[in-house]
């Protein structure tokens, strides 16, 4: 018997990433990067379902990879309702979650249901999701918001988080449900993860307006302003979520979906990008702070990761306002294909519960 074949799908606001890995090594990656105004056709998130399966087809086809030797496909989770960490077969009950935006409309939706619709083409293979952004393991006194009829909820870069921090636990010896650390995922969103002993006990909501703004999502507003723009009838309540997911942050202050580019400006002397940049990295500051007085100032290290992590200057800004705290540790952009590979193969050789969904 060959050497089975693993295809981990992670699709991002603006790109769709994917990769081939025979066992546990990599064949071949791929970052199919989608400008806003390819995206602008799509009303909705699922909608975009066809569009984005047809570019991993092509590039499958093009690569002359034998659909048949395909043993898993393994997508990202998205806003499915509050599970445990672990790894998911889909089925008919998530499909209809993920379609309908059970928690709200995100990319990381499509994980699920492109592994599903590839998996018709690939008769040797099964559909999985793993740790979705919806992994919930919220301590009791975090979910509360300040009002009854609104809980906090956890929705948060799960895969990626889980992935780092389990592999900055191995590089120290320690077991990562022995560790505490705050872990700052800064890419198309933010979330900053309080981990205390192997369970994200608190972080912000990095889709629905909490937390830091990102490139694209506008991070907590004012209340009483946001509510007063509400009501104001200049607005429909489709692009008031717009503002705040998708047209908000950096595209609305710059214009850009891209950090890289802020940043270009900013070293150009764009006073407004020098702005927002410095913005950036001082509301994510912010937040690790709050993440640290979650901790109780016991703290094994603070890990920076995602793509904005790729900007130096940035992880420096960040560094100054919070190395007082704990030690830094920075893991540029995200290690996720490799991480949903490495559980498809767990499932494969049953190393791992695959559960119910």
């Amino acid at each position: 018997m060959g050497k089975r074949l693993i295809l981990a799908i992670n699709p991002g606001s603006t790109s769709t990433k994917f990769a081939l890995y025979k066992e546990a090594d990599l064949v071949f990656e791929k970052n199919l990067a989608h400008p806003l105004e390819d995206l602008a056709a799509f009303r909705e998130i699922s909608d975009q379902l066809d569009f984005r399966k047809e570019l991993i087809m092509n590039e499958l086809k093009n690569r002359d990879v034998d659909l048949t030797e395909i043993s898993a496909i393994v997508g990202r989770g998205g806003l499915v309702r509050p599970i445990e960490s672990g790894i998911y077969e889909v089925n008919g009950k998530m499909i209809s979650d993920l379609r309908k935006g059970l928690l709200g409309q995100h990319a990381s939706n499509l994980g699920g249901l492109i592994a599903n619709a590839l998996a018709v083409y690939m008769p040797n293979a099964r559909a999985y999701i793993v740790d979705p952004v919806v992994v919930d393991e919220l301590q009791p006194v975090a979910r509360i918001s300040g009002h009854p009829e609104i809980q906090r909820i956890s929705i948060f870069h799960a895969l990626n988080q889980k992935a780092v921090a389990r592999m900055f636990s191995a590089s120290e010896g320690k077991p990562y449900d022995a560790m505490n650390l705050i872990i700052a995922h800064m890419g198309g969103g933010i979330s900053v993860g309080a981990h205390r002993k192997g369970k994200v006990v608190d972080v912000n909501n990095a889709l629905n307006g909490d937390g830091p703004f990102s490139p694209e999502r506008s991070g907590g507003l004012p209340a009483g302003q946001l509510t007063d723009l509400c009501f104001s009838g200049k607005f429909t309540h489709e692009e008031i979520k717009a503002m705040i997911t998708g047209k908000g942050g950096m595209v609305a202050y710059l214009g850009t979906n891209s950090f890289m580019e802020v940043c270009k400006r900013a070293a150009e002397g764009d006073r407004e990008a020098i702005l927002i940049r410095d913005a950036a990295a001082y509301q994510t500051a912010k937040e690790i702070g709050a993440a640290s007085a979650v901790l109780e100032g016991e703290i094994d290290a603070i890990i920076l990761t995602g793509g904005m992590a790729r900007q130096t200057d940035h992880v420096e800004r960040i560094k100054r306002m919070v190395s007082f705290i704990a030690r830094i540790v920075v893991y540029p952009g995200e290690d996720e294909l490799k991480s949903l590979a490495f559980n498809g193969l767990l499932a494969l050789d049953c190393q791992i519960e695959i559960r119910d969904y």
